[in-house]
């Protein structure tokens, strides 16, 4: 009899596991049918076309260096690229677009990626998994830091410069992917519109960049001897890539491979060009066609044309770009003047290209280009043109302030940058022991 009673027990506790399996094979079968594998690869794709923007970045600006600090200066970039790869999946991706705590921060509660699985996340992106979304975004973290090293290439301690990208990421990155991006982030319930950065990527490293070049100072005879690039073929090299790259950026933030993404790819381009071609222009009347200048100009298109390319038409991109390119220009003269030694113009390009194309969203934003954006200025909405200037002001304040203090504190306890003689001989060798070039 108890033999009996024990094979109908086990004959239940059977089936009941049975049963469980099965509506668990249900349930992720249920969330493999919301992801959409097209959407998916594109994602993946842009993922794998962002991350081949920060080598280009560091070729990019190791081109504009001295010799004796090229190495260095590509090297900022891939340090960049594992130190906050690391730093995003412990904690980073949980900060930014975690569950929301007050508008602020997001919370610790996908710390170490816990939770974050293949299952899509309505609040970011429906038909793919969480984890394809989680990786585009931890490239957007790596090339913003990377973009700053623009500003304190030749000069700087590798071992405070670790620390500053580290802390960085985590007070200023981290805190406006958030506001801007994030579910429950108070710019983003504010109907600020950032598509693919111009807020949280470009005026964020823009600004920073020149408060930490406050900091550090100007390098050893600066104003008194040229400081010529030592590689254009170098920089142009970068800026092909980067311009390939942005395609992944921009269209890559439509997080579908349909006719966004196809928009957001063409207001791109467009952008891009039509500053490339301005600042041509733009030196050649002032003296020359310059190559490195038309380069530097299609950046700043590219740069400006970010926050606005999922909501404006090629049109506008073309108003965007050019203004951007004469914008950054004399932005870029008028540092020059006031000579500070804010090295490669992160500012003059980013900062303020940036700037500009998150106002010029406010003007030229349509939703007949994305019906879940708004209307701006020239569609009859001036309350977008209005918040989108807040949304600068702020991005802007909060950036330099927190950069400014951490640089200071960084530079009172372990010193920001290297000694004299290690600056005379160049960072390749004294802080690498290698060479770029024999």
């Amino acid at each position: 009899m108890g033999m009996k009673i024990s094979l109908m027990c086990s004959k239940q506790i059977f089936l009941a596991v049975i049963l469980i399996a099965t509506l668990a094979n249900a349930a992720s079968a249920a969330e493999e049918s919301k992801i959409d594998t097209g959407d998916t690869a594109w994602v993946l794709i842009s993922t794998a076309l962002v991350m081949l923007m920060i080598p280009a970045v560091g070729l990019f600006y190791g081109g504009m260096v001295r010799k004796k600090n090229a190495l260095s200066t590509i090297m900022f970039s891939f340090a960049i690229l594992a130190l906050i790869s690391v730093q995003w999946i412990l904690f980073g991706y949980s900060l930014a677009f975690g569950h929301d705590v007050g508008g602020v921060i997001g919370s610790l509660d996908w710390i170490g990626l816990n939770g974050v699985g293949n299952a899509p996340n309505p609040d970011y992106a429906a038909t793919i998994p969480s984890m394809a979304f989680m990786m585009f975004q931890a490239m957007f973290a790596v090339i913003t830091v990377v973009l700053i090293t623009g500003a304190f290439v030749e000069r700087i301690k590798f071992s405070a410069f670790l620390v500053f990208s580290f802390l960085w990421a985590t007070l200023v990155y981290d805190p406006i992917a958030h506001w801007v991006w994030g579910a429950g982030g108070w710019l983003r319930n504010m109907g600020a519109l950032d598509f693919a950065g111009g807020l949280v990527v470009h005026v964020s490293a823009g600004v920073s960049a020149v408060a930490i070049a406050l900091v550090i100072g100007a390098r050893k005879g600066f104003g008194k001897h040229v400081m010529e690039p030592h590689s254009i073929p170098l920089t142009i090299l970068g800026a092909i890539l980067l311009w390939f790259g942005w395609f992944g950026f921009n269209a890559g933030s439509a997080v579908t491979s349909g006719a966004l993404a196809s928009s957001a790819f063409a207001v791109t381009n467009t952008g891009g060009a039509s500053a490339a071609l301005t600042w041509m222009i733009l030196s050649w009347y002032h003296k020359k066609p310059s190559v490195l200048g038309t380069a530097t100009g299609g950046v700043v298109g590219l740069a400006a044309v970010t926050p606005a390319s999922g909501f404006v038409t090629p049109l506008a991109a073309i108003a965007i770009g050019s203004i951007a390119a004469v914008i950054s220009y004399y932005a870029m003269l008028f540092r020059m003047k006031r000579n500070i030694d804010e090295s490669l113009d992160v500012w003059a390009c980013h900062g303020i290209g940036g700037a500009w194309g998150a106002i010029a969203t406010g003007i030229f934003a349509t939703t007949l280009v994305n019906p879940a954006g708004a209307n701006g200025l020239l569609y009859g909405n001036s309350a977008l043109l209005n918040i989108q200037i807040m949304a600068v002001a702020v991005t802007w304040g909060y950036s330099f302030v927190v950069t400014f203090i951490l640089a200071k504190v960084i530079d009172a306890t372990i010193g920001l940058r290297v000694g004299e003689e290690e600056e005379a001989v160049g960072l390749d060798v004294s802080q690498h022991a290698e060479k770029a070039y024999s």
